[in-house]
């Protein structure tokens, strides 16, 4: 046999298995840079700190976590009024964080460990300190004067139309040097930018370009369905609500059609770069708008599970509704449980429990995260069980929206400032860092960190958990969850108890085999043994169990 035949012959054989892109097959992990790691001493963490502890996210071996890749949080120059998404300058590095050689060491670092490095893309708007704004506003002939959206005010000195700013007020803000009202949907520091505008789409592909030259694997794309307004800028509809702007149907200021086609542009360009990864925060949306975007991005964020409160049935539905809305090949879903703008899910769903409760419970949720159909994202500090920190108000950096507790510094150790950082942090370190962190969870086999290493690297040898099929087992769940996921080869029963009481399960019989062997267990013993199931199972207090069918027939 040539050796040019053989890899034809393999290829097309009955036992050939097409590679999945390393997004679909991984998981990621989100990383809120401030916060991670301070190596200079300043109490803001940095690009080094992120090297430093790259072994800890991946060694390559069981003993770290076993993420495929990491998600920074703008690094970009700022000036910080909305934690980095007010971008001065896209192609430099804050120099709180570093500089871009120590971008380009961490990006070369993660790639000899398998971990590729995504960066958040904000593109709807910019700081008011950006180069392109000072030119913009300058003048109302220049070359940028229309790279934001400027228009005069109406009759009596009105704002040009009804919109308002998702951080409240009118969207709209004077501005006495070009004698005109400029569209910000967010702080008035965070001027629109215009889409329309030709030169300001080109300025965003060379951005795009700049960080694949520079080794990224992937962009998480800011509130991009923000991006295209009405040109007409029309009044918004009104409809009945509490909040300002819920009190308004945002048909003209996002979602627009002419979306779609620059998506369909960006998906082609970032094609030519088969590793590369387009992920978009669908902003104010529901699961079937984050849907429609996932057929041109490779994923969109749907938050659905983020929202659920600790109720089987609601897990259950908000999955099962997600899972059918992505069933197209092309298609594929993401999850999450906490992010840099909402509580920490072990706060949000285990408020006023005990210690050991609280970790029970997280245990569940991240067997739950890490075994459906889809990419899951971590949020850092996730993996030990991290609580929303007190902060107190004149230590508060985000008044408005009080979101500094969930991104507080990462708990390392339980020294002074929880090893992460030698001077006061730029945030409190939450109160329980002596007790929780990364040192003292290396030691117990049986602490959240250990189950999360342990349920990663199963995760990662299971083409069934990270490929295959979801299938729920239970019409209506009350206390648990029960679930398949199989792929051509294996069978994997996932069963989960909400509760602190145990639990009898009833097929009904859909278990389609009757011997399981126990791979991963928070209450029962997962090596040597298998198990009977003739279509019921009882499960202990806050049970989470991951079986595979010895016989995947």
């Amino acid at each position: 046999m040539t050796a040019e035949l053989a890899p034809r012959l393999a290829r097309s054989g009955p036992a050939a298995v097409v590679p999945k892109p390393w997004w679909q097959t991984g998981v990621v992990y989100h990383i809120y840079p401030r916060s991670f790691v301070d190596t200079n001493g300043d109490g803001v963490g940095d690009l080094r700190g992120i090297v430093e502890q790259l072994d800890y996210l991946n060694d390559g071996t069981p003993n770290s976590l076993g993420v495929s890749a990491i998600w920074l949080s703008p690094i970009y120059l700022s000036p910080g009024r909305d934690g980095g998404y007010d971008v001065a300058d896209h192609t430099t590095i804050d120099p709180m964080f570093g500089t871009l050689e120590d971008f380009d060491v961490l990006v070369a670092e993660a790639r000899r460990r398998s971990i590729h490095v995504v960066v958040d893309l904000v593109l709807n708007h910019t700081s008011d300190l950006h180069p392109w704004f000072r030119e913009s506003r300058s003048t109302r002939a220049g070359a940028l004067s229309d790279w934001y959206v400027w228009r005069d005010a109406r009759p009596g000195g009105r704002t040009p139309n009804n919109w308002r700013s998702f951080f409240g007020g009118p969207a709209w803000t004077f501005d006495p040097e070009r004698e005109q009202y400029y569209l910000h949907t967010f702080l008035p520091e965070q001027p629109d930018l215009n889409w329309h505008h030709p030169d300001v789409r080109g300025a965003a592909a060379h951005i795009i370009d700049f960080w694949i030259e520079r080794g990224v694997s992937g962009f998480r794309l800011d509130v991009f369905n923000a991006y295209f307004k009405h040109p007409e800028l029309l009044d918004n509809p009104r409809r009945p609500a509490r909040s300002a702007w819920r009190r308004q149907r945002h048909i003209y200021n996002k979602d627009r059609p002419e979306l779609r086609e620059f998506l369909g542009e960006l998906r082609a360009k970032l094609d030519e770069h088969p590793e590369i990864v387009a992920i978009g925060e669908t902003f104010d949306g529901d699961a079937e708008l984050a849907a429609s975007y996932c057929e041109q991005l490779h994923m969109a964020f749907n938050f659905e599970l983020l929202e659920q409160p600790w109720r089987a049935e609601r897990f259950q539905r908000a999955v099962a509704r997600w899972d059918s809305l992505l069933s197209l090949e092309h298609t594929w879903p993401s999850y999450v449980l906490s992010n840099h703008d909402n509580p920490r899910h072990a706060s949000r769903l285990s408020r006023n429990l005990p210690a050991q409760e609280q970790d029970a419970r997280a245990k569940v949720a991240a067997a739950l995260l890490l075994t459906l159909r889809g990419t899951p994202f971590l949020y850092y500090g996730e993996e030990i069980g991290m609580n929303d920190c007190e902060v107190p108000r004149d230590e508060q950096h985000d008044l408005q929206f009080g979101r500094d507790g969930a991104r507080s510094p990462m708990q390392w150790t339980d020294e002074l400032y929880a090893g992460f950082a030698r001077a006061r942090p730029w945030l409190p370190v939450a109160s329980d860092y002596q007790c929780r962190n990364v040192t003292q969870q290396n030691l117990d086999p049986r602490s959240v960190l250990s189950f999360y290493r342990r349920l990663i690297w199963l995760r990662n040898g299971s083409r069934a958990l990270t490929l295959g099929a979801w299938t729920p087992l239970l019409d209506k769940p009350r206390e648990a969850l029960a679930y398949m996921r199989t792929s051509e080869s294996q069978r994997m029963l996932i069963v989960l108890n909400f509760t602190n009481e145990t639990v009898r399960l009833s097929f009904g019989g859909r278990l389609p085999t009757r011997r399981w062997i126990p791979r991963l267990s928070t209450r029962r013993p997962d090596v040597g043994w298998s198990l009977i199931l003739d279509q019921e199972l009882t499960l202990g207090p806050y049970e989470a169990t991951i079986f595979e069918a010895a016989d995947p027939a």
